[in-house]
C-alpha cells in the first residue's frame, strides 16, 4: 500500500531554499519573497493520480500527475520552464526526476515521524523543507 500524503501541510522549516533558487536561477527580488512565504500544501490523492497545490501569499502552483507516468510539466510561477517529469514510488517516498535545462533536477516527499518533508535538488544544491498537518 502506497503511503496516503492526502491532507493540507503547513510550512515549518525551510533549508537552503535560496541557494535551491539560484542553482534555478531565479531572480534576486523574487528569492527575497520566495524565502519568506507562508506556504501551504494540498495533496489530493486518488490511487496513482496525486495532485499537489502549493499555495502562498505570493503565487500559487498546481501539480496533477499519475505515478509511472512521463508527463511535460511546465513550472509555470516557479521558473517558467518546461520539463520532462516522472513521479514514481520508492518505497514509501514519491520521486520525481525533472529532465530539461538544468542538471539533477527533482524532488522527493515523504512522511516521517507525523511530518511531510520534502527535498528538492537541482545540479549540486538541496534544499529540505518540513511541513506539519493543518488541523
Amino acid at each position: 500500500m502506497a503511503t496516503d500524503f492526502s491532507g493540507n501541510w503547513e510550512l515549518e522549516r525551510s533549508d537552503n531554499f535560496e541557494d535551491y533558487l539560484k542553482a534555478l536561477n531565479i531572480d534576486f527580488a523574487t528569492r527575497k519573497i520566495a524565502c519568506h512565504l507562508h506556504q501551504t500544501k494540498v495533496f489530493i490523492q486518488d490511487g496513482d493520480t496525486i495532485t499537489i497545490k502549493t499555495l502562498s501569499t505570493f503565487r500559487n502552483y498546481e501539480l496533477t500527475f499519475t505515478v509511472g507516468m512521463e508527463m511535460d510539466e511546465h513550472t509555470k510561477g516557479l521558473d517558467n520552464r518546461v520539463v520532462k517529469s516522472l513521479v514514481t514510488w520508492q518505497g514509501d517516498r514519491l520521486v520525481c526526476t525533472q529532465k530539461g535545462e538544468k542538471a539533477n533536477r527533482g524532488w522527493k516527499h515523504w512522511i516521517d515521524d507525523g511530518k511531510l518533508y520534502l527535498e528538492l535538488t537541482c545540479e549540486d544544491k538541496v534544499c529540505i523543507q518540513v511541513f506539519k498537518r493543518k488541523e
